[in-house]
C-alpha cells in the first residue's frame, strides 16, 4: 500500500506540491483566529453534581462557585488586634468591596477570619463574574488601584487569591507561542545538522511548518463546532515540531541510507518508503489512537485536546508519506551535496554500544529494571488536586500577601472555599460541617446576598488544599448537601475520568496490540512494547512527584515550591501523550530489527544491527522533542510547565533506559520467542 502510495505522488509531484502550498497557505492564514477561537474553559462537566452546583450558585448569586474568592489580607501592628480597629476594618473592606459580596470577620464575628494572635485577618470578595479566565481578571485592575491608599491601622490591605496569583504569575515574563516555536525550530535544526551534516536538515523543519500550519487550518474548523482549549495551540505548535521532524528524520535517513548503498533516486524514495515510511504510518497511526482516547471521556475538556491532539501525528505522517518523497527525489540529492557525503557505516558509536548490549543482556536487562523500579516507588505517593496555591507564583504581591497568612498561621487551604447551597434554612447543613475535624470556620451570613431564590450559601473554610482528607471527610459528613467550589469539581473530574480510565486503557492497549501485531508480525514484540510502555509512563509519574508534588526540580529550576499534588488533567494527558509517543521509538527499532532478522535469521545480530542503525536517530528525534518540551515549559504557568516536565522527562526516560537499554536486552534474552505468531506460517526467508 505504502509502495503504491509512492509510486503515485512521484508521478503526480507536481499536483502534490501545489495541493500542499494551498493548503499550507490556508494554515498560516487560520492560526491567528484559530487561536483567537479557543477557549480559556478547562472546567465544563455537564451532569456531574459539583459541576451543576456551581453553575447554579453563578446562576442565582452571579460569582463564586467553581470561582475561588479574591483575598484580603491585613496584618496589624504589634499591639492592636482586629477587635481593637473593629469599625475600621469593616469600613475599609466595605469600600473595597464597592457593593460586591463580601464576607469579613466585622461581618460575621466568626474567629475562623483571624489568627490566633488576633492581629491577622483576612475577608473573601466576590465581584461580578466575567467570561473570562480566571473570571475575576477584569476587577483586579481596579481593586488594585483602590489598594494603593487602602490602610486599616496604618498597615496596608494585600490582595491574594487562586486568580491574583495566577493573572500574576502569568504575567510574569515568557515566550509566546511563536517564540517558542521558533527556540525549539533552532534547537531542532542544530541537531540535524549533526544528523545529516548536510543541508537535508532543512527538509524535516519544512516537513513540519507545513504540517502544524495546516493542522491549525483542520483546528479553526474544528472551533466552529466544539469548544477547543487554548492549550492545543502549544500541543500542535511544539507538540507538532517534534513529532513531524522526527518522521521526516526516519525516512531522509533511511532514503540517504539506501542511495550510499548505490540505489539509483527512484528507487532510494521508494525503499526509504516501503521500510522507514511504513513505520512512520504506524507510529503516527498509534499516537492518533493514544490521543484519541481521550475523545471517549466524558469530559469535554479532554475531548477537545484529544481531537486537536490527534491531528498532529496525522498530519505529520500525512506529510511525511507525500511531500517528502517528492521533495527527496527532485532537491534531495542537491541538498545532500551540500555538505558531508553519505556514509554506509556512520553509528560506529552505537554499534559498540549495541555489541555491548547483546553480549551482556541479563546484565543491560537489569540494570535497567532496577532504574526503572526505584522511578516508579514515588507514584504510591501520588496526589490529585489542585497545586497548593504557594506554587502558583513565586513572587510578587498575590505571593507576598498569602506568606502573610501563612506567617499568621492560615493554611492557603482558605483560598479555595468549599460551598454548601441549601434550599432554605441553612443551620442544619452549617452544623454538621463545623464538627468536621480540620474545618476551620463555616460562614452561613445571613445578608439577603448571601440567600437568594429561597437558597442559601454557606461557605467551609479548610486549611488544608484540595484533595485533602479533611475535604473528603466533609464531602462525606454532607451527603444530600449540594457541595460546589473549585475542590468540588475536582472530585468531579477525577470521577469522570479516572472512574472510567480502566475502561478507556483497556480500550486503547487492545488497538495498540492489534497494529502492533501487524507491524512486527509477532505477537511477543507487540505485548513487550505495550508492558514497557506502561512501565516507562508508570517511571515518568515517579520522576513527575519528585520534580514536582515533592519540589525536587521545581524549587531550583524555577524557585516554585513544591505543588503538594498533580492538577487533576496532567496524568491523563502525559499518559495519552507518552503512550503514543513511547511506541514511535519502539516501531523504529523493532521494524529495523524485525527487518534484519528477516535478512539474517540471528536474533542476536538483528537486535545488533536495529540499535546501531536507529541509536543516532531515536536519539536525535529525542533530544528534538525534548527541545519542544523545553520550550513549551517556559510557557508561564505552573500547569503547563508540569505537563511539559512530565512529557520532556519521559521522552527521556523512554530513549534512553527503555529503547537503548532495556527493548535490544531483552530481544536477545527472549530469543526465538520474539518472533511467535501463531496460526500464521511464516514465509520462507532468505539467509544472507
Amino acid at each position: 500500500m505504502i509502495l503504491g502510495l509512492t509510486r503515485w505522488v512521484l508521478r503526480h509531484r507536481l499536483v502534490v506540491l501545489i495541493g500542499w502550498l494551498v493548503l499550507t497557505a490556508a494554515g498560516a492564514l487560520a492560526v491567528t483566529p484559530a487561536i483567537n477561537a479557543m477557549t480559556d474553559d478547562f472546567g465544563a462537566l455537564p451532569g456531574r453534581p459539583g459541576y451543576e452546583t456551581n453553575q447554579q450558585i453563578l446562576r442565582t448569586y452571579g460569582n463564586g462557585g467553581a470561582a475561588d474568592p479574591l483575598v484580603l489580607v491585613v496584618t496589624l501592628p504589634e499591639g492592636t488586634t482586629v477587635d481593637s480597629v473593629k469599625p475600621e476594618l469593616a469600613r475599609t473592606f466595605d469600600e473595597l468591596a464597592a457593593g460586591a459580596r463580601l464576607v469579613s470577620y466585622p461581618d460575621t464575628g466568626d474567629r475562623g477570619l483571624v489568627s490566633a494572635d488576633g492581629r491577622t485577618t483576612f475577608a473573601l470578595l466576590y465581584p461580578a463574574a466575567e467570561d473570562t479566565f480566571p473570571p475575576y481578571a477584569r476587577a483586579l485592575p481596579a481593586l488594585t488601584q483602590a489598594l494603593t491608599h487602602a490602610r486599616v491601622a496604618g498597615e496596608p490591605v494585600r490582595l491574594t487569591g487562586t486568580d491574583a496569583l495566577f493573572v500574576q504569575s502569568s504575567d510574569a515574563s515568557g515566550p509566546g507561542l511563536l517564540a517558542e516555536t521558533l527556540i525549539a525550530g533552532l534547537g531542532a535544526l542544530v541537531v540535524l545538522v549533526v544528523v545529516f551534516g548536510s543541508a537535508l536538515a532543512i527538509l524535516p523543519l519544512v516537513m513540519a511548518a507545513v504540517a502544524i500550519l495546516v493542522t491549525f487550518g483542520v483546528v479553526w474548523g474544528l472551533t466552529a463546532v466544539t469548544d477547543v482549549s487554548f492549550v492545543v495551540q502549544f500541543l500542535v505548535g511544539l507538540i507538532g515540531l517534534g513529532v513531524a521532524i522526527d518522521y521526516a528524520l526516519l525516512i531522509t535517513s533511511r532514503w540517504r541510507e539506501e542511495r550510499a548503498r548505490g540505489a539509483d533516486d527512484v528507487t532510494a524514495v521508494e525503499r526509504a518508503m516501503v521500510t522507514a515510511g511504513s513505520a512512520v504510518v504506524f507510529s503516527g497511526v498509534t499516537v492518533a489512537v493514544a490521543l484519541a482516547a481521550l475523545v471517549v471521556l466524558p469530559v469535554p475538556f479532554l475531548r477537545a485536546m484529544g481531537f486537536g491532539g490527534l491531528l498532529i501525528p496525522l498530519f505529520s505522517v500525512l506529510v511525511a508519506t507525500t511531500l517528502l518523497p517528492v521533495l527527496l527525489l527532485t532537491i534531495g540529492p542537491r541538498l545532500q551535496r551540500w555538505g558531508r557525503s553519505a556514509r554506509r557505516r556512520e553509528h560506529t558509536g552505537w554499534e559498540r554500544w549495541a555489541r555491548l548490549v547483546v553480549r551482556r543482556p541479563k546484565a543491560a536487562a537489569l540494570t535497567a529494571l532496577l532504574i526503572l523500579a526505584a522511578l516508579m516507588a514515588p507514584v504510591v505517593d501520588l496526589r490529585l488536586g489542585a497545586p497548593v496555591p504557594e506554587s502558583m507564583a513565586s513572587s510578587g504581591p498575590a505571593r507576598e500577601a498569602l506568606a502573610g497568612l501563612s506567617a499568621a498561621g492560615i493554611g492557603s487551604g482558605v483560598l479555595s472555599p468549599e460551598y454548601l447551597l441549601v434550599d432554605g434554612d441553612p443551620a442544619d447543613a452549617a452544623s454538621r460541617a463545623r464538627v468536621v475535624p480540620g474545618v476551620r470556620a463555616v460562614l452561613a451570613p445571613d445578608d439577603p446576598s448571601w440567600r437568594r431564590d429561597g437558597t442559601s450559601l454557606v461557605v467551609v473554610l479548610v486549611e488544608e488544599p484540595a484533595g485533602s482528607a479533611t475535604r473528603e471527610r466533609l464531602a462525606s459528613a454532607l451527603a444530600g448537601v449540594r457541595i460546589g467550589g473549585a475542590a468540588a469539581q475536582g472530585r468531579d473530574f477525577v470521577d469522570a475520568v479516572y472512574g472510567n480510565a480502566l475502561l478507556v486503557v483497556a480500550l486503547l492497549v487492545l488497538v495498540t496490540l492489534v497494529l502492533l501485531v501487524r507491524v512486527f508480525r509477532s505477537v511477543v514484540l507487540a505485548v513487550k512494547a505495550v508492558v514497557l510502555n506502561a512501565i516507562s509512563v508508570t517511571a515518568t509519574f515517579g520522576l513527575l512527584v519528585l520534580a514536582w508534588q515533592h519540589g525536587l526540580l521545581s524549587e531550583p529550576v524555577w524557585d516554585i515550591p513544591a505543588t503538594g499534588a498533580l492538577t487533576e488533567w496532567v496524568p491523563v494527558m502525559v499518559f495519552a501523550f507518552l503512550f503514543g509517543l513511547s511506541i514511535d521509538y519502539e516501531v523504529f527499532i523493532l521494524a529495523r530489527v524485525r527487518e534484519e532478522y528477516d535478512a539474517t535469521g540471528s536474533t542476536p545480530r538483528a537486535a545488533e544491527a536495529g540499535i546501531a542503525g536507529t541509536g543516532r536517530l531515536v536519539t536525535g528525534a529525542a533530544v528534538i522533542l525534548l527541545l519542544a518540551f523545553t520550550s513549551l515549559a517556559a510557557t508561564p504557568g505552573t500547569e503547563v510547565k508540569v505537563f511539559a516536565t512530565a512529557l520532556g522527562l519521559g521522552i527521556l526516560l523512554d530513549a534512553t533506559v527503555v529503547r537503548a537499554l532495556l527493548v535490544p536486552a531483552l530481544v536477545v534474552l527472549f530469543g526465538r520467542w520474539n518472533w511467535w505468531l501463531p496460526f500464521v506460517v511464516p514465509a520462507a526467508r532468505k539467509v544472507h
